[in-house]
């Protein structure tokens, strides 16, 4: 069995991250009845007996005795990681883990990457190489941060560097949240942008999530709570609202937004966890989604969008389970990927689905996706058999599609309005190492991968004859 490790950084991959250990937890202890470490919880987390000075593991078969996750938590201010440690997931976590400053980046994407990159530079790669230590098969590492401030998206792309040189045959995934353009931190387009080059770059896949999105999904869910659907309504200790007592307790501002994204790592990471008859590898999501190394942005869709059992509505069909995850209401960016051209497309199912259910739907739905004259079979399918909790089925869709150009191509525009003033700049020219041909080579990068994605979009329609085959003289 395999294991992976989660690097959260910034305030949103931190409070994301706590999300996902909470709702992983609860998935596995609604599996493990027996109170066994298993190879499904190895994957995740490490079984540390509390009883030894030296907190030593105790191997697969044991007693479960204290879960620890495979858990980098970088932030520059100590506010979230505080909260974490002084609540339920305090035990989750110790102090190797962890690393914070107090003073934050001040939405400032060179503090990150190079003030605070170079300065805990070799703490970062201290800590990277505890958790690699204690994994026997290293296989992944998911990054989670945030591309409008400047933890997230400096330091971030700075760890995301550090893992590539440490690490580079592990397989790097990136979950990226990004701003809208109502976005209240008003250097968002420059930390973007600048981020942007370095998932570009060092990224082996990225999945890119819009805070506008979310808003939207979480307004939706609302809505049926409230007399939007007879029948419907969320659960009021719920965990798609909050993972503090829900709708009867303190909500916080954006956990039914950062559940969300945990639900997407919780499906992502299901076939390393649990067994099913079709599990696919972690290796296998770029192997087989990426054609080009630079075009590696799969856009990601959930179906249901409330993963645990606490929105009252009827069950989603299997075949209509399969039509949402291609509706741009499931989008988790703001796309109608229907529309342009898929590269590649990965079906992660979870739950009581047979191979013949997923084969009758690909037949079904694939006149109306249109894909690369050079990959019409570009479909990598896997099937999980331990549903989320409280469904029979669920269905994540990670589509490698030229959908997320209008994205890029918004953040762009936002990008040039400040660059072409020079407004706020001297703020990062006073940083140290920093540099304005930064700024060029960063929006050179950008629109650089925009017109990649403009060329496949332009043989949309076009079928491109198969190549002669060499004759063989007789």
């Amino acid at each position: 069995m395999t294991q992976s490790i989660v690097v959260q950084v910034g305030q949103c991959g931190n409070q994301v991250g706590c999300r996902f250990w909470d709702l992983a937890l609860r998935e596995h202890a609604h599996v493990n009845k027996n109170g066994l470490y298993d190879e499904a919880l190895g994957s995740f987390f490490r079984n540390v007996d509390s009883s030894e000075s030296g907190g030593g593991a105790c191997g697969i078969g044991g007693r479960i005795q204290r879960l620890k996750a495979r858990a980098v938590l970088v932030d520059m201010e100590e506010g979230v990681v505080n909260e974490i440690l002084q609540g339920p997931l305090r035990e989750v976590f110790d102090s190797t883990q962890l690393l914070t400053d107090v003073s934050g980046s001040g939405n400032n994407w060179a503090v990150g990457h190079m003030t605070y990159g170079s300065a805990y530079r070799e703490q970062i790669v201290d800590k990277l190489r505890k958790a690699a230590e204690h994994c026997d098969c290293l296989q992944c590492f998911f990054l989670i941060h945030s591309m409008g401030g400047g933890t997230g998206s400096g330091l971030g792309t700075r760890v995301l560097g550090l893992l590539e040189e440490e690490f580079p045959e592990v397989c790097r995934i990136v979950s990226s949240i990004y701003p809208s353009a109502e976005d209240d931190v008003v250097t968002s387009p420059y930390n973007s942008v600048l981020a942007m080059r370095e998932l570009t770059e060092h990224a082996d896949c990225v999945l890119p999530v819009e805070n506008q999105s979310l808003v939207d999904i979480v307004n939706k869910i609302r809505q049926m709570s409230h007399g939007g659907k007879p029948g419907s309504a969320i659960k009021r200790d719920s965990a798609v609202i909050s993972g503090q007592g829900g709708l009867s307790g303190a909500e916080k501002p954006f956990d039914a937004m950062n559940n969300i994204v945990a639900n997407l790592l919780l499906n992502i990471t299901s076939s390393a966890r649990f067994d099913g008859s079709l599990n696919m590898d972690l290796n296998e999501i770029a192997m087989n989604l990426v054609p080009f190394p630079r075009l590696h942005y799969l856009v990601p869709s959930l179906t249901p969008l409330y993963t645990l059992a606490d929105v009252s509505v009827p069950t989603r069909r299997l075949d209509q389970m399969f039509s949402d995850a291609f509706s741009k209401d499931h989008q988790l960016i703001r796309a109608d990927p229907k529309r342009c051209l898929y590269l590649a497309c990965a079906l992660m199912v979870r739950g009581n689905v047979q191979v013949s259910d997923l084969r009758r739907n690909i037949e079904r739905l694939k006149p109306s996706l249109p894909f690369v004259s050079w990959n019409q079979e570009g479909w990598k399918t896997g099937l999980c058999s331990v549903p989320p909790v409280g469904h029979s089925h669920s269905l994540l869709a990670l589509a490698n599609n030229t959908c997320v150009k209008p994205t890029f191509m918004e953040l762009r525009e936002r990008f040039t309005k400040l660059y072409r003033k020079k407004a706020h700049l001297h703020h990062y020219l006073h940083v140290e190492g920093m540099e304005q041909s930064f700024f060029s080579e960063a929006l050179g990068s950008l629109s650089s991968l925009i017109e990649e994605y403009h060329q496949l979009d332009a043989t949309k329609g076009r079928l491109v004859p198969d190549a002669p085959r060499l004759g063989i003289a007789t």
